[in-house]
């Protein structure tokens, strides 16, 4: 008997409509666990493209939507377009390096949410002078004359922080080296210390971090290289934001920033992925914006922004 209803043609397009209206229903639930509301932009600094930087940081972008009721999109951008896309409004929310944070926060009145913690010295991070073990360079004072290799110039514990560490010890790298360089392209600081080690600079300044990084993936032995000197500890990479922010969203995103477990997960494409391990952090740490003041002073003393002066 109820096969045979079936068959009747009406029938049929009774079917087909309660099907129709299944779907939509199950579709409709779907959509409730979205975010509604405008999209809010992330602004990402790239580290080394485009690429590298949304693998990373798509999905803490998805969790901060999820725990934050909020639609958000990440979106990388190069250091040098940063400052005038978030006057311009573009962006929420920004994760830059420290020294862009404090540019942003002089330039642009950025707030302070919470900075990332990787490494050895969690949210923090410092800058290196090396050279390679046998080259005979043995203290600060041995550089004189040498060959110096910078990372990014915008990198505070790839640039600044050596920069200021040569100035205080009486050494002017503008006149008392023989050259420095900047290398060019992406993963610069790897390749500034690739530069030393196979020889094609006598001096390198290598954040501690990636030194750290570089020798547990066993890219570099650390037994090769002398540090000849070491800045002091100075804020990691930091997530701030813009000044007119909901303070109710800044405080579900703070939260859910400071509460991300590496257990954590999102659905990204189909597979759940581990936030904290995608976006290569171990966890974040609510700090002061007085905090940041040593890299004020640092960027005072060489000369950098958001000081700097011609």
């Amino acid at each position: 008997m109820l096969l045979n209803s079936f068959r009747s043609p009406f029938s049929a397009i009774r079917l087909s409509l309660l099907l129709a209206a299944v779907t939509a229903l199950f579709l409709l639930a779907g959509c409730d666990n979205e975010p509604q509301g405008p999209v809010l932009k992330i602004g990402y600094m790239n580290c080394n493209n485009e690429q590298e930087t949304m693998q990373r940081f798509a999905p803490l972008t998805r969790y901060l939507s999820e725990q934050a009721g909020v639609r958000f999109e990440a979106v990388p951008v190069d250091t040098q377009d940063f400052e005038g896309r978030f006057k311009a409004g573009e962006f929420a929310l920004t994760h830059t390096n420290s020294l862009l944070y404090i540019v942003l926060q002089h330039n642009a009145d950025l707030r302070l949410v919470a900075a990332d913690k990787r490494g050895h010295f969690g949210a923090r991070s410092a800058g290196t002078l090396i050279a390679r073990k046998d080259s005979g360079i043995k203290t600060l004072e041995d550089i004189r004359g040498k060959r110096l290799v910078f990372g990014p110039a915008m990198a505070p514990t790839g640039y600044l922080a050596q920069y200021d560490l040569m100035l205080n010890a009486g050494i002017d790298p503008e006149t008392d080296l023989a050259y420095y360089a900047i290398p060019s392209g992406s993963f610069k600081h790897e390749k500034v210390l690739y530069g030393l080690y196979f020889g094609a600079f006598d001096v390198a300044a290598a954040p501690a971090l990636d030194l750290e990084l570089m020798a547990a993936d066993g890219k570099i032995n650390v037994d090769d290289f002398v540090v000849l000197a070491q800045s002091p500890v100075i804020p990691y990479c930091t997530f701030g934001s813009s000044a007119d922010l909901d303070p109710a969203i800044l405080a579900k995103v703070r939260k859910a920033l400071l509460g991300l477990k590496p257990q954590d997960t999102v659905e990204i494409d189909g597979e759940r992925v581990k936030v904290l391990q995608s976006a290569w952090v171990e966890g974040f740490e609510e700090l002061l914006d007085s905090d940041y003041d040593i890299i004020r002073d640092m960027a005072r003393r060489t000369n950098m922004p958001p000081y700097q002066t011609f």
